[in-house]
């Protein structure tokens, strides 16, 4: 048995870089996982679909990162899994396998199925369900490669499964091997963001040169569940100990429960080795028994929304760009009643820059695209009626809203299918909080150098889930850790994002890395899909708190 994978990640959302594929089959590696799906993208596509029954699936599979490389995957044997078929794995499957065929070449393809609960009662959910999927595991991923799959399409995989999947079908971990679990989940982890973890969107970006071709990650997987992240040679970007551990926190909520279908993964013992020029070694996962749910997210349509981006130049910008939205919402509302429509949903202006030159982001929602549609037309009033300095308006369009809920199902009420057939996999589960063992508050005597901020002695990553912000807080050096953690109190947290709605502060220690995470629960009203904000994604908060004095 082979003790060795190496897994390449081809895509970190719905139309990520089309530069990844080349690199990963340059590089030689044995499989390549295409992540495309996060809830956005699940709304989008169920949309897609209750317009045209035959779509529903992510497209650039077979436009841009697979279908235009099928020859040279068929001939270097590189094996691929994707939960590219969104809402219609079976539609993509069909389109691929007629792909194949037309090009007469030998590849096989399986389709796993079973998340989408579309046809399920369940209380409570709201009307206008666009889609309702469940999150499956890696275990029917490995049986479909151990039938001989070349390439393996899914609906809604949780997003390490895609590279857990050949993990255990390579070296034979069973349901029950949770460490082993564990580490595979962490390798699928650290690359299913693509470049993230490469020196993209990294706190000292300095430090990374050539992003025009940065490189795609690679996992080296070993049996005992460690790994190695890599990257292709010649290709741009960065492996560090720090891009690693920015990777490792992003949006993990809860560091030592991170719970997906096949184990509940603690990472706060993890370590990082630099062993090699953009090669790091990471090991010390644990693993304990899966919880006996799986995760299940519906979309829901809420209305229409309607944008706008007014550019405002000239003394007093900021204050001209709010009297103006501020009439021009009120104008709205005069035209809605005119029309006998309901008010504005919601209303609100996001302004960007400073000093004299402002760029005012108008946003409305309403049930009716009409409304919308109106709002937006009228805006362009402003540059004869309203503030000097108004100018040209950009970005204006009309779009759906959408609603998300989250909630969790028994494991014994969803099934994967492989090409129909339902995966008999064993289920397992038996996690119990009380196995969690916290470490201690960190504590030392070394103070903060005078005038340091978190920029100075810690890196920074950030990004959402749900309404919850995560902050990830490593530090550059372990002796920093006591102070960071000294001062980043909940209090100081709120008061230093005050401008956030209300929220919560939980604080966890992962002392494996010398980190500590935030988490800021309700900091991010709607999600990523109904914020209005101008980062919707969180991904600027932890940059926020590069600035936060000590």
């Amino acid at each position: 048995m082979t003790q060795t994978i190496r897994i390449g990640g081809g895509s970190a959302f719905f139309i990520d870089s089309a530069m990844a594929v080349p690199q990963l089959i340059a590089a030689g590696v044995d499989y390549i996982i295409f992540d495309y799906l996060a809830e956005g993208a699940m709304g989008l596509l169920g949309r897609m679909r209750a317009t045209d029954p035959e779509s529903g699936f992510a497209s650039d599979f077979m436009d841009v990162h697979v279908g235009p490389f099928l020859a040279q995957l068929a001939e270097k044997r590189i094996k691929i899994v994707a939960n590219s078929g969104g809402v219609n794995p079976i539609g993509l499957t069909t389109v691929l396998r007629s792909k194949i065929a037309a090009l007469g070449l030998d590849l096989n393809v399986a389709c796993i199925a079973g998340d989408d609960l579309m046809g399920r009662s369940f209380p409570d959910l709201p009307s206008g369900l666009t889609s309702i999927n469940a999150y499956l595991g890696a275990f029917p991923i490995a049986a479909a490669l151990a039938d001989g799959a070349d390439i393996v399409i899914t609906g809604r995989m949780v997003d390490s499964a895609l590279a857990l999947g050949p993990l255990i079908h390579r070296f034979g971990w069973g349901p029950t091997d949770f460490e082993q679990l564990a580490g595979g989940t962490l390798a699928g982890h650290l690359i299913e963001c693509g470049a993230q973890v490469t020196g993209g969107t990294f706190t000292d970006w300095r430090n990374v040169e050539g992003w025009a071709n940065i490189g795609s990650p690679i996992a080296e997987c070993f049996a005992d569940g460690t790994c190695v992240i890599a990257k292709p040679e010649g290709t741009g970007g960065l492996v560090s100990l720090g891009t690693v551990a920015e990777q490792m926190l992003y949006e993990v909520s809860d560091p030592q429960a991170y719970f997906v279908p096949d184990v509940t993964v603690d990472f706060s013992e993890v370590r990082l080795e630099q062993v090699g020029p953009d090669r790091v070694r990471v090991s010390g996962a644990r693993g304990y028994p899966p919880t006996d749910t799986l995760k299940v997210c519906a979309t829901y349509d809420r209305g229409w929304r309607g944008i706008a981006y007014q550019p405002v130049i000239g003394p007093a910008a900021a204050e001209k760009a709010r009297k103006q939205a501020e009439a021009l919402f009120e104008r709205g509302r005069m035209m809605l009643r005119g029309r006998n429509l309901a008010d504005w949903n919601r209303t609100e202006c996001v302004l960007i820059g400073s000093g004299e030159e402002v760029v005012a982001k108008l946003v409305v929602e309403h049930d009716d695209a009409l409304a919308a549609g109106m709002f937006v037309r009228e805006q362009f009033a402003a540059i004869s009626a309203m503030a000097p300095g108004t100018s040209v308006s950009f970005g204006a369009q009309v779009q759906p809203c959408m609603g998300l809920v989250s909630f969790l199902i028994p494991k014994a009420e969803v099934r994967a299918t492989i090409d129909g057939a339902v995966f008999g996999g064993e289920d397992v589960a038996g996690f119990d909080p009380a196995m969690i063992r916290r470490p201690p508050v960190p504590s030392g005597d070394t103070p903060a150098p005078s005038g340091a901020t978190v920029g100075d002695l810690a890196y920074t990553r950030s990004g959402e889930k749900g309404e919850t912000i995560n902050v990830a807080v490593i530090a550059r050096q372990p002796e920093y850790l006591p102070a960071l953690r000294t001062a980043l109190t909940p209090e100081a947290i709120q008061h230093w994002f005050a401008d956030l709605s209300s929220f919560a502060v939980t604080i966890y220690d992962v002392p494996g890395i010398h980190a500590i995470n935030l988490v800021l629960d309700g900091a991010l009203p709607g999600g990523i899909n109904a914020s209005q904000r101008l980062d919707p994604a969180a991904k600027s908060i932890g940059q926020r708190l590069l600035g936060f004095a000590l």
